[in-house]
């Protein structure tokens, strides 16, 4: 009889799983095609714009989230969460086991500007919303780290994921040093968010509708801020002092 509602809670979750995805990609057409586009012809100072489409777009993550932990699809708490409420002009940099964890920690923030990778950008669900938030694209070497200078110098958050993609359960996972650089380059903090769930779901190598036997539980816990001017020395070259901090980044989001 356990093992019945076992596969009967699976084949649920895998229901709901694709209701919330549905409904994700449904919301995104909605922000990009309707709410958005009234936000672009009713508030014309760019700034004031891009918070405006930040907010809302923290408001659907977080409803999303819910609706996800309400239908029994997974699981998720977050530790520490009002420190991140608090941050101003740092880095946010974390770990990336699974699909949504850009999710979670932005629907914490009412500002958070996120570094966004070129597929994204070709996404229709998702083109007209990173477009109006302002979000940074990593496909344009010559304007990057000016973007992200300018974002951080006006007391913005951004969020970088160091790893570049997804981890890959069982390999060991290796860093980029873009949100070193980032750090460096613009003398600013970094939060960590530690992101861990069990058991795996939503990873790059699986699909949406392979869920595991048992209820996915998320775990985001806001660790302490890595102050920059310990890895800033005049008297250590800029690559140096990058290699520096990455190698610290390592040893804290993968303890």
């Amino acid at each position: 009889m356990k093992l019945f509602w076992q596969k009967l809670n699976k084949q649920w979750r895998i229901l709901a799983t694709g209701f919330c995805f549905v409904l994700f990609g449904f919301g995104g057409l909605v922000l990009t095609f309707i709410v958005f586009p009234l936000i672009t012809l009713t508030v014309k100072n760019r700034e004031k714009r891009e918070l405006k489409v930040q907010r809302i777009i923290q408001i659907s993550f977080y409803l999303f989230c819910e609706t996800m932990k309400i239908s029994g699809a997974m699981n998720y708490k977050i530790v520490g969460g009002e420190k991140l409420k608090a941050d101003k002009n740092c880095l946010v940099v974390a770990n990336h086991p699974s699909l949504i964890d850009t999710v979670l920690i932005t629907s914490l923030l009412k500002q958070c500007d996120c570094i966004v990778k070129d597929a994204i950008w070709k996404n229709p669900f998702m083109r007209g919303v990173v477009t109006s938030a302002g979000y940074i694209p990593n496909a344009a070497p010559e304007t990057f780290l000016t973007d992200c200078k300018e974002r951080l110098k006006n007391g913005h958050v951004l969020l970088v994921f160091p790893e570049g993609t997804r981890t890959t359960p069982g390999v060991e996972p290796k860093l980029q040093r873009g949100a070193a650089q980032i750090a460096i380059k613009t003398t600013s903090d970094l939060r960590v968010v530690h992101i861990t769930v069990e058991p795996v779901f939503l990873t790059k190598q699986g699909k949406w509708y392979q869920v595991p036997d048992t209820k996915p539980f998320f775990l985001v816990e806001v660790k302490d801020k890595v102050d920059i001017t310990n890895f800033i020395n005049n008297d250590l070259p800029p690559s140096l002092a990058v290699r520096k901090l990455n190698t610290h980044l390592n040893s804290v989001l993968f303890p």
